[in-house]
């Protein structure tokens, strides 16, 4: 099977996953919406800073360096993988134990008991890790996809039942410690795996070059993406950080729906034409492009329509969020283009240059997280994240055409230019329609932005002849990057 028809078939096995999940992940959100406060919700999200914290110390870059390597033996694998799950244990505990030092830095005593619950819901996500990063380096998208969607579907039964019943914030907890462990259940079967009594040193040391840099991308890129949400907890309130999250997580689902569905795809694939930069140069500038057609009349929509969407998915109670996903939606498409580099610095073998690109976005984010958070206004935090995405984006790709395909990055920039006419003709109807229809019933609004842009997002694609482009890639057998 050539290069196109691999990546062609993984994604559509992956859409269909991710999007199944998606769409599982959509309707708990809406009802925990409607049946929890953003009180609630943020007292779970500044834990869960912390949880993601605890999990990237367990992942270390393993996953990555398992895909890229294609020398590793089952015995250096069931050697790694005892070793996360040793790590697991040791972590989880030491989560348990930071419970009363988070609540006591917050102020807050009901922090102490979601800490604990929350351990359980780090172990059992460390334990996925090294099967799930096996299945992808077979290509066995499917089985992670069923995984994935299988165990949405019952964490997601859970969770609406205790929240029904009045379990307040444990709703969130219990769902994703069920999610994680049935994951594991159908995974770690199907991926052979066996734990050894003994670690062997040599098994790590295979895979370390990769992952330390791996590690320390996700290391730094961890303070520079979770630094605003501890610090809003902290200095400004919990409900703040509610109405925060709620809006930075939905600015990011254009992400899962789109990019993520094809980046799981990319590196396990890519990593086949390490040495072939000319192949992941082409197959990057096709996938920016794709990404750019459908991102920017996206985010163009996203800006224009955030009052109907904030309200029709979660309720009249988190209207503190609409302004802030506005100005967050506005870096949709850059945050699109800019989460497929990091696949493609590990498909070239270049994890020095994410690192180094990784260093440079959290110098960018960080300085503007603390301006932001010192003027004491989340919308401005906003505003200035905005700025810093924009800066990055522009680093990363300098990083990726120059340092790595050694080539210009005015060949990148080319194909922004037809995406930016169309989302130019989306926004021209929907601002009309913010002038003239603002007082009409929201749903009315929502329904009449989205088939308009739909209708005149399709008119562009053809004007353009990238209508064509797009049934080129999913028509055609033959590898379209040649």
């Amino acid at each position: 099977m050539n290069l196109n028809n691999e990546l062609k078939n993984g994604i559509l096995i992956s859409a269909i996953g991710k999007y199944s999940n998606l769409i599982i992940q959509f309707i708990l959100l809406a009802i925990l919406s409607r049946l929890l406060t953003p009180h609630e919700f943020g007292v779970v999200a500044i834990v869960n800073v912390f949880l993601v914290f605890f999990t990237m110390l367990i992942d270390m870059g393993i996953g990555p360096a398992i895909i890229q390597n294609k020398t590793l033996t089952d015995q250096q694998v069931n050697s790694i993988f005892s070793f996360t799950i040793l790590l697991s244990i040791i972590l989880s505990i030491l989560f348990a134990l930071m419970a009363k030092p988070i609540a006591l830095f917050y102020n807050n005593t009901h922090l102490f008991s979601v800490s604990l619950i929350m351990s359980l819901a780090l172990l059992t996500s460390g334990l996925n890790m090294v099967p799930q990063s096996i299945l992808l380096k077979q290509k066995r998208f499917l089985e992670v996809n069923f995984a994935q969607v299988f165990s949405s579907v019952l964490s997601g039964i859970v969770g609406c039942v205790l929240a029904f019943n009045n379990f307040s914030y444990y709703a969130l907890i219990v769902s994703v410690i069920v999610k994680n462990t049935t994951m594991f259940v159908i995974i770690f079967h199907k991926a052979k795996l066996k734990v050894t009594r003994k670690i062997e040193k040599k098994d790590l040391k295979a895979i370390y070059s990769f992952s330390k840099n791996q590690f320390l991308f996700n290391l730094i890129n961890y303070f520079s993406r979770n630094l605003d949400n501890i610090l809003i907890g902290k200095f400004i309130s919990t409900s703040a950080l509610a109405y925060y999250d709620k809006a930075y997580t939905l600015s990011l689902y254009p992400n899962q729906i789109l990019t993520n569905v094809i980046t799981p795809v990319v590196q396990p694939i890519m990593s086949e034409y390490e040495d072939q930069k000319d192949i992941i140069k082409k197959t990057y500038l096709s996938l920016s492009k794709i990404l750019a057609l459908l991102g920017m009349p996206l985010t163009v929509f996203l800006v224009f329509s955030s009052k109907e969407i904030i309200y029709i998915l979660f309720g009249l109670q988190w209207g503190g969020s609409i302004e802030i996903f506005k100005i967050l939606a506005i870096s949709v498409w850059i945050q699109m283009i800019l989460s497929s580099t990091g696949a493609i610095f590990q498909s070239a073998n270049r994890s020095d240059l994410l690192l180094i690109s990784g260093i440079l976005s959290a110098i960018l984010n960080v300085g503007s997280i603390l301006v932001g958070i010192w003027t004491g206004k989340i919308e401005y935090l906003a505003i200035i994240l905005v700025v810093s995405f924009s800066i990055n984006f522009i680093q990363a790709n300098y990083l990726l055409m120059i340092k790595v395909f050694q080539s210009q990055q005015l060949e990148f920039y080319k194909n922004l230019l037809e995406p930016f006419l169309i989302s130019i003709m989306v926004f021209v109807p929907l601002f009309a329609i913010q002038v003239f229809m603002h007082n009409s019933p929201l749903f009315l609004v929502f329904v009449l932005k989205s088939l308009i842009s739909l209708i005149v997002f399709i008119i562009g694609m053809n004007l353009t002849g990238n209508m064509n482009f797009i049934k080129g890639i999913l028509k055609r057998g033959k590898d379209e990057i040649n």
